[in-house]
């Protein structure tokens, strides 16, 4: 039952017939690199870990991977905070987005929240509801210059009123 060479010899044809099974460990990969909630799975609560995730299914609650990928599939539904290196949406997402390295809404994917990532891709077709924060360390200096552009505005259209009227005498 132990011995190497009758488990070398047997088990090897199904593994070999196996794609998945023999592409994994070809690359040296964990068999468990990348973790799937499949499409009639629904999940609520909080998920972490050290993996990658692949969201096919449902998800309410919060998914909290900083070092890790986050791929929410065409079939995800999630309604819940993400914090991941990277997600990827192409599904649903309700719910606020933190990507410590990027965030990609995919042409299929709907996102009704904030996102704050250093880079954001929204490709065409994309649809998006919420803000989007790509400098998360400045969060005073960002909202210091608001008021100043508007007095700027302002100021800019009375002196543009003033030569009009000025000029119009």
């Amino acid at each position: 039952m132990f011995d190497k060479r009758k488990d070398s010899t047997e088990p090897e044809s199904p593994a070999a017939s196996n794609p998945a099974t023999t592409s994994t460990s070809e690359k040296n990969f964990s068999p468990r690199s990348t973790a799937v909630i499949g499409k009639t799975i629904k999940v609520k609560g909080t998920i972490s870990g050290n993996e990658n995730l692949v969201i096919e299914g449902t998800v309410d609650g919060s998914v909290d991977l900083p070092q890790n990928d986050l791929t929410v599939g065409e079939s995800g539904q999630v309604v819940a905070n993400l914090d991941a290196k990277t997600v990827k949406v192409d599904g649903q997402v309700t719910g606020d987005i933190s990507g410590s390295e990027k965030v990609v809404i995919s042409k299929s994917g709907r996102v009704q929240g904030n996102i704050v990532a250093p880079r954001v891709t929204l490709e065409d077709g994309a649809k998006f509801k919420g803000s989007i924060d790509m400098d998360p360390g400045n969060d005073t200096v960002a909202t210091e210059p608001k008021p100043a552009a508007s007095a700027k505005s302002a100021a800019p259209s009375t002196t543009r009123d003033k030569a009009v009227g000025e000029s119009g005498s």
